[in-house]
């Protein structure tokens, strides 16, 4: 599954809000900064910027976005400020296809376990095109 990944320079939550608006959808998912494990510092006028949201338009469409962080690289600009999110199979799955897209490209953060139940990686591939690989592990542990 393809998603599109916007990320907003403290925009976020008014974006989303007007796209559910206009979308007719519904926000599932909408998590701040100051909600993750503190070995992840944010600066303090950061915190209340939305690290992650999910709308669903109903139709097995999702669009997903973020705030930035100066504390996690350059703010986002025209051009660089959205990406295409890859929802594999498997953790075996998404190594396959975060080391294809890695070829030639540059890795921005390791596939890793992550503290939001998912193994993920982010690269921008030779062609300039940021991907983001987010395996969600089942809600069972299996």
């Amino acid at each position: 599954m393809l998603n599109l990944y916007l990320t907003f320079d403290g925009t976020c939550e008014e974006a989303f809000d007007f796209y559910q608006k206009v979308f007719n959808g519904k926000i599932l998912v909408q998590g701040r900064f100051s909600e993750m494990p503190t070995k992840h510092p944010i600066p303090e006028e950061e915190k209340n910027r939305i690290m992650h949201t999910r709308l669903d338009l109903g139709d097995g469409t999702v669009i997903m976005g973020s705030d930035s962080s100066a504390a996690f690289g350059p703010l986002p600009v025209v051009g660089t400020h959205m990406a295409i999110s890859i929802s594999p199979q498997s953790e075996a799955h998404a190594d396959e296809i975060f080391n294809g897209l890695a070829e030639g490209g540059k890795i921005t953060m390791p596939l890793a376990k992550t503290f939001w139940n998912a193994y993920y990686g982010k690269l921008t591939d030779k062609f300039g095109i940021q991907w983001m690989v987010n395996y969600e592990y089942p809600a069972d542990g299996s």
